[in-house]
């Protein structure tokens, strides 16, 4: 029980940034639920508009996990909870170190999102994921 609160604690400073963008989807119309202790807000007019501007689906600020709606929070859930481990792991570095990762793919002449360790992770378990969900009755 311990190991859980410090795995909280430690992502906190990332998760404070989550709830602040959070608390700006739901005063636009956002819905929120918790799904194994990550706070999964989506939909809204702002999501809707965030969508249009970048290829925004779901982005993971600590235990929060914002997202363009419920569907699509459900389709990559199993990548964005990889970024909250990831966010457990790096606490208050993952935020620099994610960004710093995706800068040197880029200079290395890669991708600076798909060839980010941090997403290859995540893309990892999302086709792990999906594997799974092929393979069931």
């Amino acid at each position: 029980m311990l190991k859980r609160y410090l795995r909280y604690a430690w992502a906190s400073p990332t998760s404070l940034l989550g709830l602040l963008c959070a608390s700006l989807l739901l005063v636009t119309g956002a819905g929120a639920r918790t799904v194994d202790g990550v706070l999964e807000v989506s939909g809204g007019w702002l999501a809707s508009k965030l969508t249009h501007l970048s290829s925004f689906s779901a982005l993971t600020l600590g235990h929060v996990v914002l997202g363009h709606s419920v569907d699509c929070l459900q389709q990559l859930r199993a990548h964005e909870h990889v970024h909250v481990r990831q966010a457990e792991r790096w606490g208050i570095l993952f935020i620099p170190a994610y960004l710093l990762a995706g800068a040197w793919q880029a200079i290395c002449g890669r991708h600076a999102y798909y060839d980010n360790p941090f997403e290859r992770e995540a893309f990892a378990a999302e086709a792990q994921s999906a594997k799974e969900c092929d393979t069931r009755p």
